[in-house]
């Protein structure tokens, strides 16, 4: 099988798979969601709350460390097989202009249409059509990411009161038809800055699109051709210089040049070169392999220095990120103290005043209680457990008083730290710890 039909295959799963993965729930919960709407981070059935965002910046370091891996790697072979600009460009360009209509051959990209003929006008305005409803869904998919399918559903029926997200999807869709129809590869060439560190990542041991000069011979030096004619073949040099590797680049490229920065490795020329050199009874110059393998002959090297730093760093970031993520709190409490710092009683009782402010960020309802760790100097006075219903809030008065003489100071009031436990009584697990100011009255006030 060509690599273009690998391309396609690959193209169709992960399209499906995009397209799928907002409807994909585990206990209700989202596969991967972002909701501003709700302030949560669904990922991988598990939900956190904004406060909880400190997953993210591992989650963060861990793609980029990624990236830099799999070029190290792989060379971009992100950019051919994987990245939405490449494919939605082979959507439009290969399928709708290619196949669908008819409007440019596919095996030579580099062709302009030719738009004098009215048909291939109204082709034009047919293509152009035919982006703008893919576009309009493509956004609209890209939305689920942020407001889940079953919200979303709702809010469309309601466009006057969710008008910033018609406005998203729609300025959404604009910018695809922009980028894929008049910027088309010149999105990967000029303005991703990809393209531009993928050259500090290589090193001979990185798999990427490799002319192999030792069969082919050296059709450029000091960056100019040279061999035009067959003629001047020389009886090692197989190339037979039919173009058809720069025809069917779609970043219009001679890749018997050497490594270049707007190779996206999608391999089309390996393929063309293939077909080329097939008919010869001959394997293609082009191949997808490292420098150390194809020029030098060597054997290529997974577990570089270079490798080996990058695979410890992506260990490192998972398990800083199950670590923190094994903190996950169930749901979410807010301590602030009253006004007055402490309340002085008959026979030298001490009580504290504090507001809470639960928030049930679960999907069922729980019964929330409170507890002491320091139950021997301190009670809680005044709290009764109660019932609060999902997404709900609920503010509550505590008083904390306490009977012991805990006074380090006969001038000034002495701060004392506390911990608070709150729990829901439904389930041992959901629970949090807070540590409390308890101001305790200097001497003379607890004598007069």
């Amino acid at each position: 099988m060509s690599y273009t039909k690998k391309r396609y295959f690959t193209y169709l799963f992960i399209t499906i798979f995009t397209l799928l993965i907002p409807f994909i729930t585990i206990n209700g919960n989202h596969i991967l969601l972002l909701s501003f709407d709700k302030l949560q981070f669904h990922i991988l059935g598990f939900v956190y709350n904004v406060s909880e965002l400190y997953l993210m910046p591992f989650l963060l370091m861990f793609l980029f460390i990624g990236i830099f891996t799999i070029t190290s790697i792989l060379g971009r072979i992100w950019c051919g097989w994987a990245c939405p600009q490449t494919i939605f460009r082979t959507i439009y360009r290969d399928l709708i202009e290619g196949n669908i209509l008819d409007l440019r051959r596919v095996k030579n990209k580099q062709k302009d249409i030719d738009y004098s003929k009215n048909s291939n006008k109204l082709k034009k305005y047919i293509s152009i059509f035919l982006w703008i409803i893919i576009s309009l869904m493509i956004a609209t998919n890209f939305m689920w990411y942020f407001v889940p399918p079953e919200d979303f559903f709702m809010y469309i029926l309601d466009p006057l009161n969710h008008s910033f997200m018609i406005i998203f999807i729609i300025s959404t869709a604009m910018f695809l038809v922009f980028d894929i129809i008049f910027m088309k590869e010149n999105s990967c060439v000029y303005i991703c800055p990809y393209s531009r560190i993928q050259s500090s990542l290589y090193d001979n041991d990185t798999k990427q699109i490799v002319y192999d000069t030792s069969r082919g011979g050296n059709v450029f030096v000091n960056n100019e051709k040279s061999i035009f004619k067959m003629k001047e073949w020389k009886a090692n040099e197989e190339c037979t210089t039919c173009e058809a590797c720069v025809k069917i680049c779609p970043t219009n490229i001679d890749i018997r040049k050497g490594l270049q920065v707007e190779c996206i490795n999608c391999l089309e020329c390996s393929d063309a070169c293939t077909t080329v050199m097939g008919k010869l009874g001959k394997k293609s110059l082009i191949n997808w392999g490292s420098t150390n393998t194809i020029i030098n002959k060597k054997v290529s090297k997974i577990f570089t220095k270079r490798n080996i730093t990058y695979f410890t760093s992506l260990i490192l970031c998972l398990v800083l990120t199950g670590v923190f993520a094994s903190k996950k709190e169930y749901f979410l409490l807010n301590v602030n103290k009253t006004t007055k710092l402490y309340n002085i009683k008959e026979n030298a009782k001490v009580s504290n005043n504090y507001i809470l402010t639960f928030h049930n960020t679960q999907k069922r309802v729980y019964t929330y209680n409170l507890a002491l760790e320091d139950s021997k100097n301190f009670k809680i006075k005044r709290f009764k457990a109660f019932k609060l219903n999902p997404g709900k809030r609920a503010k509550k008065v505590l008083i904390i008083e306490t009977k012991k003489r805990l006074y380090l100071s006969d001038k000034k009031d002495t701060p004392l730290k506390i911990k608070l436990i709150a729990y829901a009584k439904e389930d041992k697990k959901i629970k949090l710890e807070k540590e409390l100011a308890f101001i305790y009255p200097r001497n003379d006030l607890l004598k007069n």
